[in-house]
C-alpha cells in the first residue's frame, strides 16, 4: 500500500477579535494535512499551533515534510500506533504538527472502514455532552452583548474568560444577560493562589460550575493551595499537557482538561482520558481556535468526556471545512453519516476547486 501526503497553511479570520489573559488574536493560523491512499480516498487533519506551547505555523510547516515522509514510509493508514511512534521518533516536540497528521490518518482509516471515528472506537453518540461556547475578554458591555447573543443562538453553556481587574463586573454582566445559562470560567493562569480562592467564593455565589487553570502552570503548589481551599471545582489545562502529567495534578484538581494540540495525537489524547479516569478525575476536552479539520476529530471523543469545550471553529468568520454539527451546543455525532471524523470541504469550496 502506498500513501500520498500534502499540507497547506491557512489563515482563518475570526468573527470577532478573541482576547484571553495572555493576549488578543484576530486570525487563527492553521495547517491542513491530507493523506490519500492508492484508491484516492483522503484523510484530513489540522494543526492549530500555540506559541504558548512553543509552536507557530512556521514551525509546523518546517517539520511537516519529515512527519509526512514518516507516514509514507509506514504506508498503512491502519497502522496507527506505528505511525504515531514514527512521528514522535522524527519530531519529539511540535505536538500540534504531529496531531494534524494523527487526525488525518485516523480520518482515513475510519473512512476506509466506512464508519465514523467514534464508531471505530466503539462509542455511543448519545453519551456526548454538550459543548460550551466561549466568551472572550472584552469591554463589559460588549461581554454582556456577546453572552446575550450566544444564548439567543441556543448555547446553554457559556465559558467566560477572566483574568482582569474587572472580573466581578464581567461575570455580573454575563449573569444579567444570561441568567439561566450554565457558566464556567477560565483564568488562563492569570490569578495568584490567594486571589483565585477569594474569587472562587463570589463565583460560587453566581452559580459558576468550575474554574479552569486559575494559576500558573509553573506553580504546582499554588494549584494545590487553590484546590484545597476553593469553593468551586478546579480544572487543570496548562498544567496537563500529556498523560505523563496526570499523576502530578491528580491531588491538585478535580478535572483534567486535554487538548488535541497539546497531546500530539489522538492516541495520546485517549491515554490522557484513561490516566485521568484511573486517578479519579473528571475529564474535559478543550481546543484552540481551529478549523473543523481538527475540531471534528475532537468531537469524536465527546462520549468519553464529562465536559466538552470544542467551539473553536464556531469562533471563525469562515471555515473552509465542515465538521460535526455543534449548533446550539449539542455534539450531534449521531446525525453524522459521514465516515471518518466528519470533516470535509464545504460544498461551495469543493465546487470551486
Amino acid at each position: 500500500m502506498s500513501l500520498e501526503t500534502e499540507f497547506e497553511r491557512v489563515s482563518l479570520a475570526l468573527e470577532n477579535p478573541f482576547t484571553i489573559a495572555r493576549g488578543t488574536q484576530t486570525h487563527a493560523e492553521n495547517v491542513i494535512v491530507r493523506v490519500t491512499d492508492e484508491g484516492g480516498m483522503t484523510g484530513v487533519g489540522g494543526a492549530a499551533p500555540s506559541a504558548h506551547y512553543g509552536e507557530t505555523a512556521d514551525t509546523v510547516a518546517a517539520v511537516m515534510p519529515d512527519l509526512l515522509a514518516a507516514v509514507e514510509r509506514v504506508g498503512d493508514p491502519h497502522a496507527l500506533h506505528a505511525i504515531e511512534s514514527e512521528l514522535r521518533a522524527v519530531v519529539e516536540g511540535n505536538p500540534a504538527a504531529r496531531c494534524a497528521v494523527s487526525i488525518a490518518v485516523h480520518d482515513l482509516a475510519a473512512k476506509r472502514l466506512g464508519v465514523p471515528l467514534y464508531r471505530l472506537w466503539g462509542l455511543d453518540a448519545d453519551d456526548a455532552p454538550a459543548t460550551s461556547f466561549t466568551i472572550g475578554l472584552d469591554e463589559t458591555d460588549r461581554v454582556r452583548e456577546k453572552a446575550a447573543a450566544a444564548v439567543e443562538m441556543g448555547y446553554p453553556i457559556l465559558k467566560i474568560k477572566l483574568g482582569t481587574d474587572r472580573d466581578r463586573a464581567l461575570i455580573d454582566a454575563v449573569r444579567d444577560a444570561a441568567p439561566d445559562a450554565r457558566l464556567r470560567v477560565d483564568a488562563n493562569e492569570a490569578w495568584t493562589p490567594k486571589e483565585a480562592v477569594a474569587k472562587s467564593a463570589w463565583l460560587a455565589d453566581r452559580d459558576v460550575a468550575f474554574v479552569e487553570q486559575p494559576v500558573s502552570a509553573d506553580d504546582p503548589e499554588g494549584l494545590r493551595y487553590v484546590y484545597e481551599r476553593s469553593e468551586l471545582p478546579i480544572a487543570a489545562d496548562e498544567s496537563c499537557v500529556t498523560a505523563a502529567d496526570v499523576p502530578a495534578i491528580a491531588d491538585r484538581c478535580d478535572i483534567a482538561n486535554l487538548k488535541l494540540m497539546k497531546t500530539g495525537g489522538l492516541l495520546e489524547a485517549r491515554r490522557v482520558i484513561a490516566a485521568a479516569r484511573s486517578h479519579g478525575l473528571a475529564v474535559m476536552c478543550g481546543c484552540m481556535i481551529e478549523s473543523n479539520a481538527s475540531i471534528a476529530a475532537a468531537a469524536q471523543l465527546a462520549p468519553l468526556l464529562d465536559y466538552v469545550d470544542v467551539d473553536g471553529s464556531l469562533l471563525l468568520d469562515e471555515d473552509p471545512y465542515e465538521g460535526v454539527e455543534l449548533s446550539g451546543g449539542d455534539v450531534r455525532l449521531g446525525e453524522q453519516e459521514r465516515a471518518g471524523t466528519g470533516a470535509r470541504l464545504v460544498p461551495e469550496r469543493t465546487a470551486e476547486e
